[in-house]
């Protein structure tokens, strides 16, 4: 008896044993374990970012009118000033000094059928037969109505110029073909941009070339850059290739004793002239090449041609969102008799005309067509009307809310579907970072002030890239779930079968002694 009594006591101590294990490895290792491997996930607000697919952008355009009252005979007229949020009239009279001086200055326009005048600084004259009393002021509000609407429709954004600001995320089929060339051309946002002017002269045996180039884009060029600050910033660099030549030979035309180059062949210039162009490797921003080609002796006159077999008159083409080239004859300045190489001096008005053009279009400003009856003022000096201005900073804007809420939500939608990628704190503020600015974007864009939205759209498209691209989400840093079994299954496996094991055992057991009893019971 004491020997069973002693092998009882020692099963009982193993039971025990057993069970405390168990309950230390369940209680405490597991929890532990679990805590330990856990993957750290900051918060994202993903219901925010979820609101981002159906975020609706839209923008105020002010509209105040003034009209000329007749009134006693110590003035010429009083100013009414009519604040509008299109299409809604709200009349306040005030007096608004100026306006006669302009009146008077753009009266003899009018004598030509001109119907409105759009000026530079975000004004136009509309023209209209004089009125007298509140009866006439209302006559001629409703009058004036689809005036003012052709002329808010061509100082500011339309339709078109949203699907053309979208057209990268959006059907071609519903943007107009030139909207669509527009956005082709155009170079897409960024925080910076690099501007090259570089003057090829593949013959320097021939022509010895003179380019006031620092003289030019002072007086052409830097005007425009100034005023496109609030969008970017722009440093602006050139250079001199010799022995630089094209990638395609000209053909001879005998109908016009020239050579020319067809638009078929343009594509096949580019390359070869590429590789001798250099890139900037110290700065990520885009570059925008501008390219004077001067033809060598014996490829002289070259003119450019377009698919309708005629010659372009600014013997210029452009490459969507890389740049231009334009080609520069310098055969006429020269007699047969003339000695080599022969100073020529470029006229830098000429070519600094197409650049800054072609300047325009990569950089976005679309083309705009007036209604007919309707004369726009050049943009003089700085190469862009402040109404332009305008339409090119909305543009931005919307175009880069809807990159960075594609972006935002891509990322959001890789770290809900990846559930073992590590998300850091970093990560997470770059994530509501985006996400407000993207918020205060679309609020300044709604209340009209364009400066502000623009400046948050390029916050939040800024921090969406950095949270996008950060090195700690790359998959190759995590292991997916059927490798890490893999990994804990050899050092688990050995530690927890003599535990089961022992716990189906003192269950069997219990189990035993359970039908003892029942059946002494009976």
């Amino acid at each position: 008896p004491a020997a069973m009594a002693a092998i009882e006591t020692e099963k009982q101590r193993g039971r025990y044993a057993a069970l405390a294990i168990a309950a230390v490895v369940i209680v405490l290792g597991i929890p532990l374990w679990w805590k330990t491997t856990e993957t750290y996930r900051a918060w994202l607000p993903f219901s925010q970012i979820n609101e981002l697919d159906s975020l609706q952008v839209t923008s105020i355009v002010p509209v105040s009118c003034c009209l000329p009252i007749p009134c006693t005979l110590s003035c010429q007229y009083v100013w009414y000033n009519i604040i509008a949020h299109w299409p809604f009239y709200q009349v306040c009279p005030s007096y608004i000094s100026g306006y006669t001086n302009v009146e008077n200055r753009l009266l003899p326009l009018f004598i030509k059928d001109v119907k409105v005048y759009v000026g530079q600084r975000r004004t136009a004259l509309l023209r209209a037969a004089l009125f007298e009393g509140t009866a006439g002021l209302k006559e001629v509000l409703s009058t004036l109505e689809p005036q003012v609407k052709q002329v808010v429709d061509t100082m500011s954004f339309s339709h078109q110029d949203i699907l053309a600001a979208l057209s990268d995320r959006i059907r071609v089929g519903q943007v107009s073909k030139e909207s669509l060339a527009d956005s082709m051309r155009a170079i897409k946002s960024s925080p910076g941009y690099e501007i090259t002017f570089s003057l090829l002269n593949p013959d320097p045996k021939s022509h010895s070339l003179h380019w006031d180039i620092e003289g030019a884009v002072n007086s052409y060029i830097q005007p425009l850059l100034d005023k496109l600050n609030p969008i970017a910033n722009f440093s602006v660099d050139s250079q001199i290739l010799y022995y630089a030549v094209l990638g395609v030979n000209p053909r001879f035309d005998n109908s016009v004793s020239a050579y020319t180059l067809n638009a078929d062949s343009l594509a096949h210039v580019i390359n070869p002239v590429e590789a001798r162009l250099g890139s900037n490797a110290a700065s990520s921003n885009p570059v925008l090449n501008f390219l004077l080609y001067v033809p060598d002796a014996q490829h002289s006159p070259l003119f450019i041609r377009d698919h309708s077999k005629r010659e372009i008159p600014s013997n210029a083409f452009h490459s969507p969102r890389w740049g231009g080239i334009m080609v520069y004859n310098v055969n006429d300045m020269y007699g047969p008799e003339a000695e080599f190489p022969v100073d020529i001096n470029i006229s830098m008005s000429k070519v600094m005309g197409v650049f800054l053009a072609q300047l325009r279009l990569m950089l976005g400003v679309q083309k705009t067509q007036p209604p007919p009856g309707f004369v726009l003022q050049s943009a003089g000096s700085e190469g862009l009307a402040d109404w332009e201005l305008d339409r090119l900073m909305w543009s931005r804007s919307v175009e880069n809310i809807a990159t960075a809420s594609t972006t935002i939500t891509s990322l959001a939608q890789l770290l809900d579907q990846i559930s073992n990628i590590v998300i850091n704190d970093n990560i997470a503020q770059q994530v509501s970072s985006a996400v407000t600015s993207l918020q205060a974007a679309v609020a300044e864009l709604e209340a009209g002030n364009l400066a502000f939205a623009l400046q948050y759209s390029r916050e939040a498209i800024l921090a969406s890239e950095r949270a996008f691209f950060d090195p700690s989400l790359l998959h190759l840093l995590y292991f997916p779930d059927d490798q890490k079994f893999a990994i804990y299954i050899p050092l688990f496996l050995p530690m927890c079968v003599p535990i089961v094991l022992s716990l189906l055992k003192i269950a069997n057991e219990i189990r035993q002694r359970r039908a003892d009893k029942l059946a002494k019971k009976d």
